[in-house]
């Protein structure tokens, strides 16, 4: 059953909603533009917040979904499928391995599996995003105090999951974090 939530949700997670908004908007591909990735921060350097808006929905909801869809089949399920989703957007084998960052989709996975726990790390990306106007900034510092809120309104198999989802957001985000310690990292709305 492990293996059918992960396959399942892994699919699921595939699925490229910045790309295929950004071509049915008629904008054409969006891994030509601005930092080729397919993620909400990059359809907002198009200039469509609206387009932007619904990616950064459409990739939290497929995490979020992805979890409760395989729930039912116990919480081990329930984490296999958040990992799954998790892993699909960042590596789709549609795309040739080479997806979104991870940061929504994440954040997705921990409303699902513990919603107290996605709402404290969504209001940190809150936070960070509107006081220091960096999208990459929000979702590292939303990633890295995740496990601590999971240990605290949760339980170890969450914090475990969240302290993984952490890790790899923060390998996708290597150039970003260059940037940022460099002062080169592009604002939000500065596009």
């Amino acid at each position: 059953m492990l293996f059918i939530a992960s396959l399942g949700s892994y699919l699921l997670g595939t699925i490229p909603f910045g790309l295929i908004l950004t071509k049915l908007g008629g904008m054409g591909d969006i891994r030509t533009m601005g930092s080729g990735n397919i993620g909400a921060t990059n359809v907002l350097r198009t200039g469509n917040k609206a387009l932007a808006a619904l990616t950064l929905f459409l990739d939290g909801g497929k995490g979020a979904l992805a979890v409760l869809a395989f729930a039912s089949w116990g919480r081990d399920a329930a984490l296999v499928a958040a990992a799954g989703s998790l892993t699909g957007h960042i590596f789709p084998l549609w795309l040739k391995f080479r997806g979104g960052k991870g940061g929504a989709t994440a954040l997705g996975t921990l409303i699902a599996l513990n919603w107290l726990v996605g709402l404290l790390a969504c209001i940190t990306w809150i936070a960070v995003g509107f006081l220091f106007r960096y999208s990459s900034l929000a979702a590292l510092t939303a990633m890295a105090v995740a496990p601590l809120f999971s240990l605290w309104w949760d339980e170890s198999p969450m914090a475990v999951y969240a302290t993984l989802a952490a890790a790899l957001i923060w390998l996708q985000h290597t150039e970003n974090i260059r940037r940022l310690f460099n002062g080169e990292e592009t604002k939000i709305g500065a596009d």
